[in-house]
């Protein structure tokens, strides 16, 4: 069994292994536990989402007003497209959550950080592609 929290509803749902992840609903909300959207994480629910997921969890910190974000958050879907259900996406708004921003040392945005487990294992700030975004989560993945 795999724990895949919720992106809708952070309730945390127990996926088995012959079950297709990509076709899992929550159990509480019944939305789609993957849809190739990255996860909007709140204050409230950024813990939950690094540290319950059984699979690693990549967050992109950005904010509204910074135009290398903006640039990027087309790309950072793309990547969750491509990488979902193996690896969750998620995005955390510094200006909304900002004691989570200032937690985990966040300097400059766009910042990305792949957690596993709930702790940090690589960390790449700046705006990049789509395809960058895959082959550094894939390359980070392997330490």
């Amino acid at each position: 069994m795999t724990d895949i929290v919720c992106p809708a509803c952070a309730a945390v749902n127990r996926v088995p292994p012959d079950k297709p992840a990509h076709e899992a609903r929550c159990g509480k909300c019944h939305q789609p536990l993957f849809s190739g959207q990255p996860a909007e994480l709140t204050a409230a629910s950024f813990d939950k989402a690094i540290t319950r997921n059984g699979i690693p969890v990549v967050v992109d910190f950005w904010a509204d007003w910074c135009g290398p974000c903006k640039t990027m958050a087309p790309e950072f879907k793309k990547a969750a497209q491509a990488m979902e259900p193996a690896v969750r996406f998620a995005k955390l708004d510094t200006e909304a959550a900002p004691a989570q921003a200032a937690a985990h040392g966040i300097r400059s945005i766009p910042t990305m950080i792949l957690f596993k487990d709930g702790k940090e294992v690589a960390r790449q700030s700046g705006a990049m592609p789509a395809g960058q975004i895959v082959q550094w989560v894939r390359d980070a993945g392997r330490g």
